[in-house]
């Protein structure tokens, strides 16, 4: 994505609001790449980042010595295997919970309701993490609780983006979204997104949910938006990637209101 900041041809580090300008344009570099371009061009480099060749040329030998970036015997440059050695540090410091309890908690906070986080085990989905609302009335689950994988708005995502990929649940991946009516509690309504990590890997379902007479079809259409964009963040924080959020929240910002 091009930085559409003012190009420079300064050779030196430049200090930035908040950052280093040289420091910035070698993150640029890096962040050009992708699953679906795994090695580039100078030229495409160029373009992706808003960076002149000269400039990117240079912070490709700081980059290359250091092992971040690679040289191909086509001239095409490629990540290198710096970037490898922290993901691995990154994966042994990493916790799930300090990852999504303050995204979850920012959810039931906004949306006055109980959040929850699914994984899925066997036929079944169990609660990983919960927060509920400051409020008397309000969906009580706990973290361990266990419920069938074939019911819930939780259990439609989990299904649906999991290996199998249900066939019957192709509209809940168009949407990227599921919610259900009294389906495990009578009494109960719930909405569901799915959380990704790295390379796509369904992590599990990002819930809200609250008393059926509450949290009706017309509340779920309101706060929908919300719940997308936290589980795009969720994803982003696994390091997944969250392009496949952007048509649904645009969809749920256009139609919610």
């Amino acid at each position: 994505m091009p930085i559409n900041s003012t190009q420079s041809t300064d050779d030196g580090p430049q200090e930035a609001a908040g950052g280093v300008a040289a420091v910035d344009r070698a993150f640029a570099i890096l962040a050009a790449f992708d699953a679906s371009r795994p090695s580039l061009p100078l030229a495409e480099l160029s373009r992706r980042t808003g960076l002149y060749k000269s400039t990117i040329l240079r912070l490709m030998t700081s980059l290359e010595r250091a092992g971040f970036v690679r040289r191909l015997a086509d001239g095409q440059f490629a990540v290198g295997h710096e970037p490898l050695r922290l993901a691995q540090l990154y994966q042994g410091a990493f916790n799930l919970r300090d990852a999504l309890m303050p995204i979850l908690e920012a959810l039931s906070q906004e949306c006055a309701e109980t959040s929850s986080f699914y994984v899925p085990e066997g036929a079944s989905r169990v609660v990983l993490l919960r927060v509920e609302p400051k409020r008397s009335v309000r969906v009580s689950i706990h973290e361990g609780d266990r419920f069938p994988i074939n019911a819930g708005a939780s259990g439609k995502v989990l299904r649906a983006f999991g290996a199998a990929q249900e066939p019957s649940l192709q509209s809940v991946r168009e949407q990227c979204w599921a919610a259900s009516f009294g389906e495990r509690d009578p009494d109960t309504a719930a909405i569901s997104v799915p959380v990704f990590s790295a390379g796509n890997v369904l992590v599990g379902a990002l819930t809200l949910s609250g008393p059926a007479d509450r949290f009706n079809a017309e509340q779920i259409k309101r706060v929908r938006a919300t719940v997308l964009q936290k589980a795009s963040q969720a994803t982003a924080a696994l390091g997944g990637r969250t392009e496949i959020f952007l048509s649904a929240i645009n969809s749920a910002e256009t139609s919610g209101a």
